[in-house]
């Protein structure tokens, strides 16, 4: 008879050379199984699993060790409170993407009824956590995908956030001659030949890789964006540890004032924002810690 603590810590060991997280790997798939939340099982170690409930967890376990993220295995991921519905067909939501939230929140703060505009929406991650903290806002997400347009919808009709419209096309093409207080952006920034691309294998590629430099997507979205911003405007974009510096040129070169770079929690350069202002006196090549 295999039982809930005994399950965790053989599944931890199995994860081990996979994951970072292997404990929690271990209780969010058991918790998948038992049908329960991690709390439950924690409060009832000496709970006994089915035989059916182990053949499961095997094969999910099975699973996660070739690397597949638990995400595409339970089919959800947690992001800004919100609980996404997550499929093969879009990046798993990380973390260091809330980062890209809270400056977009900021940059609308004191704009009523707001226009934002998410670039490659995938799960619908940054777009329906803007839509959520400000119901007054008018939130497009773009995607080229269909796959995963059809999930960020779904998402947005299960969370029941109704202000948001999602469009089908490459970055700017669907939202041409419109103007926008805030557009977000989270577009692949690897190179083609990225040693991390090994292990994201099970994520979709064209959500990761730009081509050759990684910054082919940030390059395109960047030359755009002033057409697309309304005056005073904000550009938000994530982008590698090592690209601030490129990005910072590139949104110079576009014409945006205001810029600087932000850190995620592990001192990374991780999110650039620029301005459309026409009298910015501002330094192009601001850094913010």
């Amino acid at each position: 008879m295999t039982r809930v603590r005994e399950a965790v810590a053989a599944l931890a060991h199995r994860f081990a050379a996979v994951s970072d997280s292997a404990t929690l790997d271990a209780e969010l798939l058991l918790a998948e199984v038992a049908g329960t939340s991690r709390a439950a099982l924690a409060a009832d170690p000496e709970r006994a699993l089915s035989p059916a409930q182990v053949d499961r967890l095997e094969a999910l376990a099975g699973r996660r060790q070739r690397g597949e993220p638990v995400a595409y295995l339970t089919g959800r991921r947690e992001f800004w409170s919100l609980e996404l519905a997550v499929t093969p067909a879009v990046l798993v939501p990380r973390p260091e993407t809330e980062l890209l939230v809270e400056l977009g929140l900021a940059a609308i703060a004191g704009i009523a009824r707001p226009s934002v505009l998410d670039l490659g929406t995938g799960s619908g991650a940054i777009a329906l956590a803007i839509a959520r903290e400000r119901p007054d806002a008018a939130v497009t997400a773009v995607d080229v995908g269909a796959g995963a347009l059809a999930v960020a919808a779904g998402n947005a009709s299960r969370l029941g956030i109704g202000n948001i419209r999602f469009l089908r096309g490459s970055w700017f093409g669907p939202v041409a001659g419109e103007r926008f207080d805030l557009v977000a952006a989270n577009p692949p920034y690897l190179a083609a030949e990225d040693p991390a691309l090994a292990a994201l294998a099970h994520e979709p590629r064209a959500a990761l890789v730009a081509g050759p430099t990684g910054l082919e997507a940030l390059a395109e979205i960047c030359a755009g964006a002033p057409a697309a911003l309304a005056p005073g405007g904000v550009l938000v974009a994530e982008h590698g540890a090592g690209q601030g510096e490129a990005v910072r040129t590139l949104m110079a070169r576009a014409g945006l004032g205001g810029i600087a770079t932000h850190c995620d929690l592990a001192r990374f350069e991780r999110v650039t924002q620029g301005r459309m202002a026409p009298d910015t006196l501002e330094s192009a090549s601001g850094r913010r810690e």
